[in-house]
């Protein structure tokens, strides 16, 4: 198990909770409060990025907290002030990859996976604090999450067709439950970041707190906890309707937006078709210019495995949408794309990724469907 953090014990505090000292070396901090259990991302120097020791710790904790009738609700939270979670450790994965052969790597997936879809069906309450950048497997912890509380400065993506790779933790299923029509596939290609209020208007996120009012909220949570009644669906709403009163409400809605988005993506069964609906727009050339920009920027092959993948995890039983992005992954990170993405954009960061193939017709005409 995790080392347990002193209740006793004074912690320094940012705006959005605990951050690193010399005393919380582990990288997931667990601590009980009467009954809420607080599980602490705690890894800020690299934005608290996932790593196979992080992911087995969250899932010891978790099964632990399963069978313990004593809790009723479970805090997911990241350290420091930079984001919850930049997702998972590239640089750990780049060296399981050129280590070789496959097969740390699938380990890792594998379990991530696992903790994600253990996440998803979880028995209790379980709400997420996501602050800052909250991308990749972070926002896969939170999709999780019956709650996700989001800041000001949270930035929501999938940002992985950049790195050669594509939005995995489920996100090729649960994106259509969460996000209005044409979203799935837009924030799932060209890593659109949503931030803040928009994370909420998206669906990917449930609340919009003020980042000055976390430390408030974080003090109330154990005694929420305390009146919480056992069955799920009842605490989950009881929940909800706590943190109203905390939360800005008015989001405004994007109706000409979300209409632009559902022309141009939902539904769309290949690149072709998208790269020529954007290059034919009139009505919205800078919208549909910038979109074009960020998929050029972006794997080919990742690209064309991501719509592959929203095509047939669309409505599909989650546990079906994990074990089909498993055997993507295991094909991706062989693929040249993968080391080649992580370099251009992480360790060398010149930014200058020489993808194989290089542009989406040059995908077209090697033959492979898209």
């Amino acid at each position: 198990m995790p080392a347990a953090v002193n209740q006793n014990q004074k912690q320094p505090k940012t705006k959005n909770g605990p951050v690193m000292t010399e005393q919380d070396e582990s990288p997931i901090l667990v601590q009980r409060r009467g009954h809420l259990l607080v599980l602490v991302l705690n890894r800020p120097r690299v934005l608290n990025a996932l790593n196979l020791e992080m992911i087995r710790r969250l899932s010891r904790s978790l099964e632990a907290a399963r069978g313990d009738d004593g809790l009723r609700l479970v805090l997911l939270a990241g350290a420091g002030e930079r984001g919850f979670c930049a997702g998972g450790d590239l640089k750990e994965l780049v060296d399981a990859v050129r280590a070789g052969p496959v097969g740390r790597e699938d380990k890792f997936f594998r379990e991530e996976y696992a903790l994600d879809l253990m996440l998803h069906e979880f028995p209790k309450p379980v709400l997420a604090l996501t602050h800052g950048v909250t991308m990749g497997g972070g926002l896969g912890l939170a999709a999780g999450a019956d709650m996700v509380v989001a800041a000001e400065s949270t930035r929501l993506a999938m940002p992985e067709t950049r790195i050669g790779f594509f939005p995995d933790v489920g996100a090729t299923g649960w994106l259509f439950r969460k996000c209005p029509p044409g979203y799935p596939e837009y924030l799932a290609l060209t890593g659109y970041e949503p931030v803040g209020a928009e994370g909420v208007r998206l669906g990917l996120a449930t609340h919009l707190v003020p980042a000055a009012r976390w430390p408030e909220l974080r003090r109330v949570l154990p005694g929420w906890s305390t009146g919480l009644p056992q069955e799920k669906p009842a605490a989950v709403a009881q929940l909800r309707h706590a943190l109203k009163s905390w939360a800005q409400m008015n989001i405004p809605p994007r109706p000409e937006l979300d209409a632009w988005v559902a022309a141009h993506f939902a539904g769309k069964v290949s690149l072709r078709e998208i790269v020529t609906s954007l290059r034919r727009d009139r009505r919205e050339p800078t919208l549909a210019g910038e979109a074009l920009r960020r998929l050029r920027q972006r794997s080919p092959t990742a690209l064309a495995l991501t719509l592959k993948l929203l095509r047939a995890n669309e409505g599909r039983p989650l546990a079906e949408v994990f074990h089909r992005e498993a055997l993507a992954a295991h094909f991706m990170v062989q693929h040249p794309d993968y080391l080649e993405g992580i370099r251009a954009l992480i360790l060398d960061k010149d930014d200058q990724p020489r993808w194989q193939p290089m542009t989406v017709e040059e995908l077209a005409a090697s033959g492979v469907e898209f």
